[in-house]
């Protein structure tokens, strides 16, 4: 392409694909699997995404992974602060050149995993096009730290379908049951794979997680629930015989919850969770 292509595309949406190819071959960039990168070119999807936040003007929303600046463009019309946290030093020339004219977007270098989140006021907000790699663990970092109101980003399918599992449900496992602990979760809209460049390999998600508050996070029950799911084909009892807690003491919880001794985990709820760490602590 020549300068003036520029000029042409100046009133293409940044997220079009002419726009999009334009940028990666100006700064000599490819999309890199080892980032988990896939670029949206779906203005539809985008607006869901920020209108689904139902962002206001004094919200501070932290965004993860924000590729070419596509999302970020359309969050920074809305908040009043977005901050984007971006690991590829390699889009960072092509962010400063798209967001250079918000004033409220700060663009740091560095990986969202390790962000130090005890800097966001409370109750702001997480919205990401998030890569594949990394979204079980952020997922659980954000909820944990209690900084969030709300949630709400892309996601491989079968991630979003395990934040959402009820019960006997083949999706569901302990991260089913941090997501019900902390929040309510739901599934707004599949995204077929064109709506990137390149396309992934699977169908992605919208996901919404409101959070709710006063809520503390309780490390024994967490650490029980990851140690009945730690082999799912083993029954409740013989993963918790296997992490060291006396047989009696199992068979006397689960006689007083009314489970029978077979039941593997997936077939309890949160509620009887809770339960069960009570009575296997008491």
């Amino acid at each position: 392409m020549n300068p003036s292509d520029d000029k042409t595309l100046a009133a293409e949406p940044l997220y079009s694909p002419a726009v999009v190819k334009h940028l990666l071959k100006k700064h000599g960039l490819r999309a890199d699997k080892a980032f988990g990168q896939n670029f949206l070119i779906d203005g539809n999807i985008l607006r869901g995404i920020a209108d689904a936040t139902e962002i206001n003007k004094g919200d501070t929303i932290l965004e993860i992974g924000p590729g070419l600046g596509v999302l970020t463009k359309e969050l920074a019309h809305r908040a009043t602060k977005v901050i984007s946290v971006e690991l590829d030093a390699r889009l960072l020339p092509v962010l400063n050149e798209t967001l250079a004219n918000f004033s409220n977007v700060e663009i740091i270098h560095g990986d969202g995993l390790h962000y130090d989140l005890s800097t966001l006021p409370e109750q702001s907000l997480l919205i990401a096009n998030l890569p594949y790699n990394i979204a079980t663990p952020l997922l659980i970092r954000a909820l944990e730290s209690q900084k969030f109101k709300r949630l709400v980003f892309l996601v491989q399918k079968e991630v979003a379908q395990r934040l959402i599992a009820e019960p006997s449900d083949a999706q569901y496992g302990a991260l089913s049951l941090l997501v019900r602990y902390f929040s309510k979760a739901s599934i707004l809209k599949d995204v077929r794979p064109s709506a990137f460049l390149p396309p992934p390999e699977v169908t992605s998600s919208v996901v919404r997680i409101d959070t709710f508050t006063g809520v503390s996070a309780d490390p024994e029950l967490f650490k029980l629930i990851h140690i009945a799911f730690r082999h799912r084909r083993k029954t409740l009892k013989k993963n918790l015989i296997m992490a060291g807690y006396q047989a009696s003491t199992i068979e006397k919880a689960l006689g007083e919850l009314e489970l029978d001794p077979r039941a593997r985990a997936e077939t309890l709820g949160l509620k009887q969770f809770r339960e069960l760490a009570n009575l296997l602590k008491s």
